[in-house]
């Protein structure tokens, strides 16, 4: 299992790739997805396996049920059950020690700390949320509990790249007509839109000065999960939280 981590003063954020899990066949090896037509007791015990890999309990880790939409929660405990998960796409938290998850397979997923404030927050921003401003939302819910923007620190994860996420003309000027950074073209020439690039001219308006962006394209890597490249397969995780 390699996990992508980095340490900032009390801030925690991590990202999966595929490997060291027990998922079979599309959904090999690491899936953390629950809703992609896995085991769930395979998915369980890749939840497990990855918070025990990063010193964390799997029973305090959030999930969200992502719909590409704007919406956040802002909660200080685990969820009751499965059926207590809200239609979200962004968690936000004051409570230390409590880890937020988000779920990924090209998406750009956003985690968000200040260790000051002791806030924490994790988006999923696909080309719908990227519109929809669920990035800018999120920071919004941090900064009403105590987070200030100036302090924020962004790391965004493995997700597809603008030189690979092929759009329809269309499409592409309709995103950049809401946020211009998003405009791209693949690296064969045709039009596409590059969600990371978006992401951050966002957090950049949202007064976030500290953003890193991952290298990875999930699309061009064969260690991580890609819905692009093979459409039925598993999910990445990003995860935030604070000492």
């Amino acid at each position: 299992m390699t996990l992508e981590q980095h340490h900032e003063s009390g801030a925690h954020f991590a990202f999966t790739d595929r490997w060291g899990g027990v998922s079979a066949v599309p959904y090999e090896e690491l899936n953390l997805g629950g809703a992609v037509g896995d085991d769930p007791a395979a998915v369980r015990a890749n939840r497990a396996a990855a918070a025990k890999e990063l010193g964390i309990d799997p029973d305090l880790v959030v999930w969200m049920n992502q719909v590409h939409g704007r919406d956040v929660a802002v909660v200080d405990g685990p969820w009751g059950s499965a059926a207590d998960i809200p239609s979200v796409d962004a968690v936000v938290t004051a409570r230390r020690g409590l880890a937020l998850a988000v779920l990924t397979a090209d998406c750009t997923p956003v985690l968000l700390a200040d260790p000051v404030a002791g806030v924490a927050g994790a988006a999923h921003a696909g080309r719908p949320g990227l519109v929809a401003g669920v990035v800018p939302a999120a920071v919004e819910a941090m900064v009403a509990l105590g987070a200030d923007p100036a302090r924020i620190v962004a790391r965004t994860g493995p997700a597809v790249c603008g030189h690979c996420y092929e759009v329809p003309a269309e499409m592409r000027e309709a995103v950049a007509g809401v946020v211009p950074a998003a405009w791209a073209e693949t690296s064969w020439g045709t039009p596409a839109v590059d969600v990371v690039a978006g992401v951050h001219a966002q957090l950049a308006e949202a007064g976030v000065p500290q953003g890193h962006r991952s290298p990875v394209c999930t699309l061009e890597s064969r260690d991580h999960f890609s819905y692009r490249r093979d459409r039925v397969t598993g999910r990445l995780a990003g995860y935030v939280w604070l000492d």
